[in-house]
């Protein structure tokens, strides 16, 4: 695991999207495609938007996205979709494809298994990841399941995820946090290629920590990714703050 902390957060941006950026053309050169994980949350901003601006045939590329509030339609402010779409679907304007979470689909399990059928026999060159307040990884809040190898599952959302989801300011009460999301699993995150992570802010630095290096346990999902070859992290100093080891 490689952990660099940045001067601020457009500085973490940069180097996040140029690492990837190295890591999709690299697929594009064995494979003619890539396929990719995009991430959505304030931990994004900064990346995607220097990843869109790079010079890539973004017609080869076919881009997954982490998770979805189930109940959210597309146009809801929150909408994981929507931030895909205005922050990085729009913005590369010739995108090979992009596999939407429907989390207002009639039936969540058929939209499951449409997800699963579709990223089985992917290779994922690059999966984006941040770290919630409480650990979590995707949607894969404490307990995580560390065991299922379906791809995508429903998973209930707890109290401190819902709090971070109001906090930031995404949803105007805590009442109208969604109690459950579609979820990409752990199994899943851990199959690609390379994992860039970027972590900024302090409220992050205490589940940076236990992420980074603390022992690897269910109670602190994001700690899974101790045991994946090649994991970038991007942090700016605040997130950094309680690490022992400061890149």
């Amino acid at each position: 695991m490689k952990i660099v902390v940045h001067d601020d957060k457009a500085a973490m941006g940069r180097a996040a999207a140029a690492e990837s950026i190295a890591a999709i053309r690299e697929a594009l050169a064995r494979d003619g495609r890539a396929a990719i994980i995009v991430a959505t949350g304030m931990s994004q901003f900064e990346m995607l938007e220097e990843l869109v601006q790079a010079d890539l045939d973004w017609s080869r590329i076919t881009a997954y996205h982490l998770d979805e509030y189930v109940g959210l339609s597309r146009d809801h402010p929150a909408s994981f979709r929507g931030y895909l779409q205005t922050r990085f679907v729009e913005k590369v304007g010739a995108l090979g494809e992009f596999v939407a979470v429907d989390g207002d689909a009639p039936d969540l399990q058929a939209e499951i298994a449409r997800l699963n059928a579709r990223i089985a026999a992917e290779d994922i060159a690059v999966c984006f990841a941040g770290v919630g307040e409480n650990c979590h990884l995707a949607f894969n809040d404490p307990p995580a399941d560390f065991d299922t190898d379906a791809p995508y599952l429903v998973v209930d959302l707890d109290a401190a995820c819902r709090q971070q989801q109001y906090g930031e300011g995404w949803f105007p009460t805590l009442e109208d946090v969604p109690a459950q999301a579609i979820s990409m699993s752990i199994r899943q995150i851990l199959k690609a290629r390379k994992i860039i992570l970027t972590v900024p802010d302090a409220r992050k630095a205490k589940a940076a920590k236990a992420a980074l290096e603390g022992p690897v346990t269910n109670t602190a999902p994001a700690s899974i990714l101790q045991t994946h070859g090649d994991v970038s992290v991007h942090m700016d100093p605040p997130a950094a703050s309680l690490l022992d080891a400061k890149g």
